[in-house]
């Protein structure tokens, strides 16, 4: 397999025999185009009028057919999005000097200004609906102290996903180790849109302009000396292959609908031997009672129809709870937690199967979440070039907490109760378990401050 400086060698090469090698995936991601279908309901069999036509009568008038449509396929990217970063992704930064401290600070600033915890919910749902999602981390010029350092450049993130119309190319080595990537997208300029082709590797940066042919636009050096990208795909979207169990609920529901629209109406029926002249009386509003005359031995009554209107609740609430079932996702809309009734323990049962699937999901996650780590480090080392060797040694892990019902006091009450009543965490590992301080010495400092008034005034 060529290196990346051979592909890139444009002494060589033509850009569009480059811009050709890079567009050779070697893994395999289905195409945001047939996604759609399943993802946008409004494309969902239910709605194409090819498959199910709308009713032409006999005068040219149409009746249009009832058609429902479940968002189920959004609904389990919203799900899986929550559970994974509905509790914000903790950093637990292993700082031992001083200066590790204030590089820990700088760092969470910069993960902070950028806010992160809407920026991973927003990733998430890119990577479980597209099955891909980009992460490029830039530099814009201009000073600053928003890290709580006089800084020359602000840090900042941009995610690109097929969802948006990119089109992604990561290149592997023969190893299956990440090199380089590259990403193709639109941009309106005036009344017409330029295509642009970027490629990232941990030393360079091309940007290619299409115009009657590829040409280079941009070739600049990256000094961080790492690729300023981050790239993370899955095989298929977060529903599988669930979308038939959607398209039946549809299918069910329509059907059933123009039956309800057809028999619902009350239907007046006259049972006589003779026959009656009916619907010749005048409007309600110009008459102030109505006389209905029938021959003796009749009878006249309104006739409903009578559905087996269980059978289809049973049928819907069948595949509804094996679509929940087969993805290992809770369902746990407001109108099921209310019809259910659960103890709050049982309740905590309840997401058993949903943590045991993002722990399945957690490995691409914090993968993509450590190597994030170290490229925001890299930029660090920019702004605070003294701290550059407390930086490499600064340890960071990043800890994916799954969404819960959970009650604490339960559980400390449960470990106090196995310990005989005795304390299980200092007053220091409290403050930062609960993790309300920004700032754990400097509250820990003036707990302590505190203590001392306060035996200061009792003595007094």
């Amino acid at each position: 397999m060529k290196t990346i400086n051979e592909i890139l060698d444009l002494n060589k090469r033509t850009p569009d025999e480059v811009i050709n090698e890079l567009k050779q995936k070697a893994i395999i991601i289905p195409d945001w185009f047939t996604i759609n279908k399943e993802y946008d309901p409004m494309q969902h069999p239910v709605m194409d009028k090819a498959k199910y036509a709308d009713v032409v009568n006999d005068n040219g008038t149409i009746d249009n057919v009832t058609r429902i449509i479940l968002d189920m396929q959004r609904l389990a990217v919203k799900r899986m999005s929550e559970l994974c970063f509905g509790v914000p992704v903790k950093r637990i930064y292993n700082a031992i000097t001083d200066k590790q401290k204030e590089a820990a600070k700088i760092i969470e600033a910069v993960y902070q200004r950028n806010r992160i915890d809407a920026v991973n919910i927003e990733r998430a749902n890119m990577l479980f609906a597209g099955c891909e999602v980009l992460t490029l981390w830039y530099a814009v010029e201009g000073q600053n102290n928003i890290y709580g350092i006089n800084s020359p450049i602000k840090i900042r993130c941009r995610s690109f996903t097929p969802i948006r119309g990119d089109k992604l190319y990561p290149l592997f080595d023969e190893n299956g180790d990440y090199i380089a990537v590259s990403i193709n997208y639109n941009v309106r300029r005036g009344d017409r849109d330029v295509e642009y082709f970027d490629t990232y590797t941990t030393d360079r940066h091309l940007k290619w302009v299409y115009n009657d042919g590829w040409q280079v636009e941009e070739d600049e050096i990256i000094e961080i000396g790492k690729n300023p990208t981050l790239y993370m795909w899955r095989q298929a979207p977060i529903w599988e292959s669930s979308s038939c169990i959607v398209y039946e609920m549809e299918w069910a529901m329509s059907r059933n609908g123009n039956y309800l629209r057809k028999n619902s109406k009350p239907v007046w029926v006259v049972c006589a031997d003779e026959q009656i002249s009916v619907g010749e009386e005048k409007n309600q509003d110009n008459e102030f009672r109505s006389i209905l005359q029938y021959p003796s031995g009749s009878t006249a009554n309104y006739v409903t129809w009578q559905q087996a209107i269980e059978n289809l609740k049973f049928y819907i609430s069948e595949l509804r709870q094996m679509f929940f079932s087969q993805l290992q996702l809770p369902d746990f809309s407001f109108e099921n937690m209310k019809t259910t009734p659960m103890s709050g323990e049982a309740r905590k049962q309840l997401f058993i199967d949903a943590q045991l699937k993002v722990k399945d999901e957690s490995g691409r996650l914090l993968e993509f979440l450590d190597r994030e780590v170290n490229v925001v480090k890299a930029f660090v080392k920019v702004i605070a070039p003294k701290l550059s060797s407390d930086i490499d040694a600064l340890q960071v892990e990043t800890v994916i907490t799954p969404f819960t019902i959970n009650d604490e006091k339960d559980t400390i009450n449960n470990i106090m109760t196995a310990t005989g009543g005795k304390a299980v965490l200092s007053q220091r590992e409290g403050v930062e378990q609960l993790g309300w301080s920004s700032d754990v010495d400097k509250t820990m400092k003036e707990l302590k401050e505190q203590e001392q008034y306060d035996i200061f005034e009792t003595t007094n």
